[in-house]
């Protein structure tokens, strides 16, 4: 989603390819097709033209940051880091930060732009202490950029730095999980943008159903409701204080009467 979202913003001509997602392993028709192309067996990757040598085979880039740093280079007319060299230097690293932190969120709370999962994500956010600390992290590091760069996105304008975020914000916005109120119109701001609507909207329309991803469509039924969770967690702590109490009446009463 990320390099998709600075070529389309930017107005970068490309061709996309659609490789169907059948699953993992190895043997699944997926990564037997990724192969053929990405060295590292995985998306996104970028094919191009070799311009050392327009007969050799065709440029692979893989890795979103080096597919960014490679259309930095190659488009020089637009801004897709931000001029000013403090502003460059923060994006960069929080670009960094995206792609090497915040394994609880991407964990706990895996990408789903058409589902809409508020009960898992209180339940997410009640016991999962990591969640809530990436979502600290993000909400500080928004605070600070849009603070530095005066907004309306993280770097100024629409940068590489956005569409890095692009993606956690739809995570956040399928489980409805809290963000403050100086942060939450940047992500109104993300979704509304032309280019992560249009993602968003080719992603629905192209999207297969795969049970072992998406098993709440079965059994969303079963999710429990934090309230009745909490309701049913508060009658067994008073039955278990009641039963503690009175076992220990019971062994006070036969210590009597061993005695």
């Amino acid at each position: 989603m990320r390099p998709w979202l600075v070529l389309h913003a930017f107005g970068i001509q490309f061709t996309e390819k659609l490789i169907p997602f059948d699953g993992f392993p190895e043997s699944s028709q997926f990564k037997q097709t990724v192969a053929k192309y990405s060295p590292a067996g995985k998306v996104p990757f970028l094919q191009c033209s070799n311009s050392a040598s327009p007969q050799a085979d065709p440029l692979i880039i893989w890795e979103t940051l080096a597919i960014i740093e490679y259309l930095v280079e190659q488009n020089p007319q637009f801004k897709i880091w931000p001029r000013n060299v403090a502003l460059h230097a923060q994006a960069r690293s929080l670009c960094a930060e995206m792609q090497s932190s915040f394994f609880a969120l991407r964990r706990h709370c895996p990408t789903n732009i058409d589902a809409d999962l508020p009960q898992i994500g209180r339940l997410i956010w009640r016991d999962k202490l990591l969640v809530r600390k990436d979502i600290d992290r993000l909400k500080t590091a928004w605070r600070i950029m849009l603070t530095l760069s005066k907004g309306p996105f993280l770097a100024g304008e629409f940068s590489a730095l956005d569409a890095f975020y692009a993606p956690i914000i739809t995570r956040i916005q399928t489980y409805k999980l809290p963000v403050s109120e100086d942060t939450a119109p940047y992500m109104q701001r993300i979704r509304q943008h032309p280019s992560v609507k249009k993602s968003s909207k080719d992603a629905i329309e192209s999207a297969v159903f795969r049970d072992f991803e998406e098993p709440y469509r079965f059994n969303s039924k079963d999710i429990p409701d934090p309230a009745e969770f909490f309701v049913k967690e508060s009658k067994k702590s008073s039955f278990l204080r009641d039963l503690k109490i009175e076992i220990r009446r019971r062994h006070k009463r036969a210590d009597r009467t061993r005695f």
